[in-house]
């Protein structure tokens, strides 16, 4: 019984050349005899192809990527050993057979030599091989297979994929830089809308690219990073960058990380940039925290409110069971209203709506001293609430130190669309009649509320003014903005 797989040096002593086109080895060519020793003592895969019947010779090497059809391949035709692969092969085979060489570094085949398909790849040359007289005998094969190469590349080039999609999807910027002068070699979309979309940074150091950041000491704290492998970690960190339409600069704040990146030997080759925009996080935080400390002061004016309530409605109520009532009315009302802070606003509303409910509260009917002129304007839920704080801040005082301490006093609430395209939102809060104002020496927590703005808008404006006539205060912001949903 043969061996289930036999070293080729046995199969050449061991196999019938007597059956063979090629006939007996000692009658066979000097080029076929001296091929056949080069390929057996050599251990890359090597083939030969000889006669007009292409008759098959090879090495252990080849024997591998034969698969399961060695042994049998062994000195049988070239078209039986590839018949699944045929039509890929035969025009090279036939073109060295007219003694045309062929090479190539990388050649795909889907092969069934295991009893399955396989995607595989071959580096090869087929060398046509001539007789004294120059006619072509057969062709002389040096071939290594390259399919575990081939695959190994595509695996690690979806990796890099992968992991550049997972750059590309970063809600933050990332750069990759480049030796110790920091050139730029990757940049992901949110970091150039970071640092402005026009710059063209790739191949470029970064005291090139981002110049202004040089002054600023960024590229110091790179060069630290290089030369020492400890990574820099920074939140909220102040920046001026060159990103405006016009080449203005302009002051971010970002959270920023340097990490050195090593090649194989361990050794510092870069630095990876990992960057977010946070500015206007921290400034929502800061709003929400001055929101959250004004709700607390709110709670501390409550009983101040309620009592200048019953004040002024006992004042002008005809009887008690009128007075109990109304001042009901207008707890139920200013309980509302703070519920209406505390959610944040519940959805859209109006301007008008918001100026009613402080009218409601701080006006009585019998003696109105509020007026009001303005469109039936919509307002989205955020600065809805930020209207809603600052016009009850305003007639909390008002009513403590203003024009409504006065029975002569007055206030004027008008609102209105403005700018020469209509996109802008303007209020303004007018006082008459009350006790003289003046400016505080110090800034307290109502004013920091009110000069806060209105959250949510774009472009919003609270200007104070403390006129003799009374207190005046406008407020401004982008309309668009000032009605979005948010």
């Amino acid at each position: 019984m043969p061996l289930a797989n036999p070293d080729c040096r046995r199969l050449f002593r061991d196999h019938d050349w007597s059956t063979s086109p090629l006939g007996e080895m000692d009658q066979w060519s000097v080029e076929l005899k001296t091929l056949t020793n080069v390929m057996l003592g050599s251990l890359q895969p090597m083939l030969i192809v000889w006669g007009p019947s292409q008759v098959t010779l090879y090495n252990d090497g080849y024997a591998a990527m034969c698969g399961n059809r060695h042994p049998e391949a062994f000195g049988r035709s070239f078209q039986s050993l590839w018949h699944d692969i045929w039509e890929d092969v035969e025009p090279i085979i036939s073109a060295a057979y007219r003694g045309e060489g062929t090479s190539m570094d990388d050649i795909q085949f889907t092969m069934y030599r295991n009893g399955y398909p396989e995607e595989t790849h071959f580096a090869f040359s087929y060398t046509p091989v001539r007789d004294p007289w120059g006619t072509v005998l057969g062709m002389f094969c040096a071939c290594t297979e390259v399919t575990a190469e081939v695959m190994a590349r595509r695996a690690e080039r979806t990796l890099r994929d992968r992991f550049m999609q997972v750059f590309e999807l970063s809600p933050g910027g990332i750069a990759m830089l480049g030796g110790p002068d920091h050139r730029f070699e990757y940049a992901n979309e949110e970091y150039y809308s970071m640092i402005g979309v026009s710059r063209d940074i790739i191949g470029k150091t970064v005291a090139e690219a981002v110049s202004e950041v040089v002054r600023q000491g960024f590229v110091d704290i790179l060069n630290g990073v290089y030369r020492t492998g400890e990574p820099f970690v920074a939140r909220a960190l102040p920046i001026e960058l060159n990103r405006g339409p016009e080449g203005e600069m302009q002051r971010r704040l970002i959270d920023l990380v340097y990490q050195p990146m090593r090649n194989d030997a361990g050794a510092i080759n870069g630095i990876l940039v990992q960057a977010r925009d946070v500015t206007e996080l921290r400034a929502e935080e800061a709003r929400q925290a001055l929101l959250s400390h004004e709700l607390g002061h709110r709670l501390k004016n409550q009983l101040a409110m309620v009592q200048a309530i019953a004040s002024q409605t006992l004042r002008n109520a005809p009887d008690i069971s009128s007075a109990r009532k109304r001042i009901s009315e207008r707890i139920a009302v200013l309980s509302d209203a703070h519920d209406t802070i505390l959610e944040g606003g519940r959805g859209s509303s109006t301007v008008r709506q918001l100026v009613d409910q402080i009218i409601t509260l701080h006006d009585d009917p019998a003696q109105p001293r509020i007026r009001i002129v303005g469109p039936n304007l919509k307002v989205g839920s955020r600065p809805a609430l930020s209207v809603s704080l600052i016009l009850h801040e305003l007639a909390t005082n008002a009513l403590k130190y203003g024009a409504l301490t006065s029975l002569e006093g007055s206030i004027d609430i008008c609102w209105r669309v403005a700018g020469e395209a209509n996109d802008r939102f303007e209020m303004e809060w007018v006082e008459v009649g009350g006790p003289p104002v003046a400016a505080p020496s110090k800034e307290g927590s109502g004013m920091r509320l009110i000069s806060a703005g209105l959250n949510g808008a774009a472009n919003s404006n609270v200007k104070v003014l403390y006129e003799p006539s009374g207190l005046r205060c406008f407020i401004t912001a982008d309309l668009e903005s000032f009605q979005k949903e948010h």
